[in-house]
């Protein structure tokens, strides 16, 4: 299984988002990591499918997301900013999302009932979204994205305004049921991704600036900031 991102770029009203970005993922998670700017939302709308590239394409499993139906069932997607109904409930809205992507009626109860324990949701089932907290609202956003179990999971800055225990909770989830699932996983902070991922993607100016793997770096903060750090002197030096 494999998602294969081929020359993909982005153009907004001739201002070049996503610049060219060629790279392979494989299951494991892959951290994208960028400035806020760096195009990394942009190029996780085009991976879902979602936004339409200027040039470029997507395959899973060799074959271009805009033409490959099963897609569809095969992957979740979070992203920076969700739009609740105000009538919904937990529950509610997750039966709903769960009918969307076809998930059977026998696997969706189960499906709602671990994801709610494990993003420690359960006291709130019956509760209306619009009245949950910001982190809550966050938690429940991660579980309508994993509902169908997708093989390919994209998440755009899933740990914003989670507190530090949920954050550590939600990336050990994710460490534990990687092995066989991409996970793309969107953050300005090293810390969400630097012990879970298996690979890091890092961004700058729309560019994909480089892959690390684990193990390949001593302290991803000290190349993260080094990279930055390069663009500013050289600013500088103009």
């Amino acid at each position: 299984m494999d998602l294969t991102i081929k020359n993909l770029s982005k153009t907004y009203k001739g201002k070049e988002a996503v610049k060219g970005v060629d790279t392979e993922l494989t299951p494991g998670i892959w951290g994208l990591l960028g400035a806020n700017g760096a195009g990394k939302t942009s190029l996780m709308r085009m991976m879902s499918g979602i936004l339409e590239p200027t040039k470029g394409a997507v395959l899973f499993c060799g074959k271009d997301i805009r033409k490959n139906v099963k897609y569809r069932s095969e992957f979740g997607f979070l992203p920076q900013e969700i739009q609740f109904s105000k009538d919904l409930t937990v529950s509610n809205y997750l039966e709903y999302i769960a009918a969307l992507k076809n998930v059977p009626l026998d696997l969706t109860k189960k499906r709602i009932d671990d994801l709610l324990k494990i993003l420690t949701l359960e006291d709130v089932r019956t509760k209306k979204i619009v009245k949950l907290s910001g982190g809550m609202k966050r938690r429940v956003g991660i579980a309508q994205a994993m509902l169908n179990d997708p093989k390919v999971l994209i998440l755009d800055e899933p740990t914003a305004g989670l507190d530090p225990g949920e954050r550590i909770r939600f990336r050990n989830f994710l460490a534990a049921t990687s092995k066989e699932r991409i996970v793309v996983l969107s953050t300005h902070i090293v810390s969400d991704i630097e012990d879970v991922a298996s690979h890091v993607m890092i961004m700058k100016d729309g560019e994909l600036n480089r892959v690390v793997n684990k193990g390949e770096y001593d302290d991803l903060e000290k190349l993260y900031v080094s990279i930055f750090m390069n663009e500013e002197a050289d600013h500088e030096t103009i």
